[in-house]
């Protein structure tokens, strides 16, 4: 089986890697306070049923339904496992967000991006400078710093290992989905990648739903489960983009400042309504951390690209 190239767009691949940034970064608030009145299954259901609903509206309106023909066992296989690995990711992290902060879930989540930055190394033979490989290794010391001080700032106890432990599975199964998909690109475009993991997970959680619960949502907690349920269609519609144009690794170093944005828009929120969220505890070590991530993320995002392709090769490729 082929393994999927990147059409070596890297420009629009950053541009929705940081897309993707932004919206996950403003997400664990809104879950943490949605929660307050919605069990993690139903509020995962609701978000996959929304993007289902909004995701065959779109393929059915571009007489997308044809793609699925012919698939072989193997790739039915990805598909199925890649919507696992999805919703597994969303479940264990929302369970996860429930005992720890928002901050550290993101921070924690982080694990994720660079499993699969690993993944497009080894797996689809990205090639990597040594440069990029420096950036990485700033990464994860910058991220190592930070969650070190995190560590020392949070609630100790059963409560919080439960959670620390939670959110990191779900970035081990989180990078297995974001493998998968950008094997499937092969074969698939990303709407209908989307469609077919966003429709089994709403039938795969409705038995654990409890669909009645979203009648009882007050008008906060309604607009925010809104924005919970678009932000999973911008996130994930833009990550699949990102995938397509742009290598797994690069586009994972630039998700590796989500939790610094996550940070900033905790921080923003809390001096608007302290009652809303607690702020987060962050020192020098933390912000030493925060300048690393940042620093690496450029490094290996932005070190080693190719040179633009000249305009006749440029315009055969996107007509292919």
């Amino acid at each position: 089986m082929a393994l999927h190239q990147a059409s070596g767009r890297w420009r629009l691949g950053l541009a929705m890697a940081l897309l993707t940034a932004f919206s996950w970064a403003t997400l664990p608030v809104a879950l943490k306070i949605t929660l307050e009145q919605l069990d993690p299954y139903t509020l995962t259901w609701f978000r996959f049923l929304v993007a289902a609903l909004c995701m065959l509206a779109w393929v059915g309106a571009r007489r997308g339904f044809g793609v699925f023909r012919g698939l072989g066992a193997p790739r039915w296989t990805m598909l199925l496992v890649a919507a696992l690995g999805l919703i597994g990711n969303y479940v264990f992290y929302l369970l996860g967000v429930q005992h720890t902060t928002p901050g550290n879930a993101q921070l924690l989540i982080q694990l994720a991006p660079l499993l699969m930055a690993l993944g497009g190394i080894f797996v689809f033979k990205e090639n990597y400078k040594p440069l990029q490989w420096a950036g990485l290794g700033v990464i994860v010391l910058g991220l190592l710093l930070f969650f070190r001080e995190q560590l020392a700032h949070a609630v100790s106890g059963r409560d919080y290992a439960m959670g620390s432990s939670l959110v990191l599975v779900a970035a081990v199964v989180w990078a297995l989905y974001a493998l998968l998909q950008k094997q499937l690109l092969v074969r698939l475009d990303s709407p209908s990648i989307q469609l077919f993991i966003y429709a089994l997970a709403a039938i795969v959680l409705l038995p654990l739903a409890q669909p009645r619960a979203l009648l009882a949502l007050d008008a906060r907690h309604a607009w925010l489960l809104a924005f919970c349920s678009i932000n999973t269609l911008v996130a994930y519609g833009a990550f699949a983009e990102a995938l397509a144009h742009w290598q797994a690794s690069r586009v994972s170093a630039v998700l590796a400042v989500t939790p610094l944005l996550s940070l900033a828009t905790i921080a923003i929120l809390h001096s608007l309504s302290p009652a809303s969220i607690a702020a987060e505890s962050v020192g020098v070590a933390g912000y030493a951390g925060a300048v690393l991530v940042v620093v690496g993320s450029a490094m290996c995002s932005l070190l080693g690209n190719p040179r633009p392709a000249p305009p006749v090769a440029e315009a055969n490729a996107e007509t292919a």
